[in-house]
């Protein structure tokens, strides 16, 4: 593509591949995962759910305090464009958030604020959303769909296959030493899927819209840019990211209410950290007063509680919500999938693509061809939420 050549362009670019190659180097999630879950699981079920898990986490293998220092050191200035270069100082600061939530790790209270700091905590429109949705029935959890069946190598076939639809290629692999049943590791182009789960026909269904279907196609869609900011993330693009990703389970008719009320359940524990909850006590919150089962309760405990404090998990639902209201005023749901974006800057990215900065879409999630949703009661909800 034929990029404008004049200085202010060419500086951009140039603070731009700076960026990128630092922050190719943070990926929280490769981080903050523990690497002894299941080991705990055993010994916090011996306990009788009393004494909380002693997590270990990977080494840290970037200098800290060199990355937050180049950083800083990009002179924003020769950016002509103020909305450009608000943008930029909006992702520089981001980064150095998401540094100091690494260097963290582990560190109890500081990761904790670290995080408060990136991703926030619910507000009490938040929970009273969640305690909403915690009214409503679950589906019919005896139906065939949501018997687990397949083991991760099995379900790697059924990644393959719903994978042919789009062009392009990923890696798969295999870990029993993270908290998620499936996740997308974007600075690899890579799905990893753990090991420890049994996977569900219902399961696949939503991990195949939600993981390739979304956070593939934007990583995918995030390298085709003249920009790397596409590709390396938007400031607060986790919010936008997954509710793009839980939408794509509406869209394609797999979002049951057990699923609200899984997203749901997060939002519970991510309000207990700010109660300053320990881990054993949002456990018993979630198994005892709301009557979780075990193993759902500790996994969702884990993903909370983990690294000290990761309050990540409350913004699928309000990203959810988000998405869903700017999909049902008409709006282009495509420039959202244009990268690692966030829905507050869909002004800066049509501009950028005006200025030949970046391209539209690529790769569509195909569930967002047409809203194939046919569950009445997950409208209802969605459309209630505050």
């Amino acid at each position: 593509m034929k990029i404008d050549s004049d200085v202010a362009t060419k500086s951009l670019l140039e603070i731009d591949k700076h960026i990128d190659a630092l922050v190719k180097q943070i990926e929280l999630l490769s981080y903050v995962n523990p690497t002894n879950i299941e080991a705990e699981k055993t010994r916090f079920f011996s306990s009788k759910y009393l004494t909380d898990p002693i997590f270990k986490y990977p080494t840290i293998n970037f200098d800290r305090f060199k990355l937050h220092r180049k950083l800083f050191e990009n002179n924003l200035e020769v950016i002509e464009d103020e909305k450009i270069k608000k943008l930029y100082e909006d992702i520089i600061y981001q980064y150095s958030g998401l540094i100091q939530c690494i260097e963290t790790i582990g560190n109890g209270k500081k990761f904790y604020y670290n995080c408060l700091h990136c991703f926030g905590t619910p507000t009490e429109n938040d929970v009273e959303n969640a305690k909403f949705i915690l009214h409503f029935e679950d589906d019919n959890k005896d139906a065939s769909s949501f018997l687990p069946k397949y083991n991760a190598k099995e379900a790697e076939l059924f990644f393959k296959t719903f994978s042919k639809q789009y062009d392009f290629n990923y890696n798969i692999e295999f870990s029993d030493k993270i908290s998620a049943i499936a996740m997308v590791l974007n600075n690899i182009k890579t799905l990893v899927l753990n090991t420890n789960h049994t996977y569900s026909d219902n399961e696949i269904a939503v991990l195949t819209n939600h993981e390739i279907g979304v956070h593939m196609v934007t990583t995918m869609n995030g390298l085709l840019h003249p920009l790397k900011i596409f590709s390396h993330g938007f400031p607060n693009n986790e919010e936008t990211q997954e509710g793009l990703a839980v939408f794509s389970e509406y869209m394609s008719n797999n979002l049951t209410v057990t699923r609200l009320k899984e997203l749901a359940y997060r939002v519970i524990a991510v309000d207990s950290l700010a109660k300053g909850y320990s881990f054993s006590r949002t456990f018993r919150l979630l198994h005892n007063q709301y009557d979780l089962d075990r193993e759902s309760a500790f996994y969702i405990t884990v993903r909370v509680h983990r690294g000290g404090g990761f309050t990540k998990d409350y913004l699928y639902l309000t990203g959810l919500k988000k998405v869903y209201d700017y999909y049902h005023s008409g709006k282009d749901l495509n420039l959202l999938l244009t990268g690692k974006v966030t829905l507050e800057y869909v002004n800066e990215i049509e501009s950028l693509i005006k200025k030949e900065l970046a391209v539209p879409a690529k790769h569509i999630t195909d569930a967002y061809a047409e809203n194939s949703n046919t569950n009445k009661t997950v409208d209802f909800i969605l459309k209630s939420l505050k």
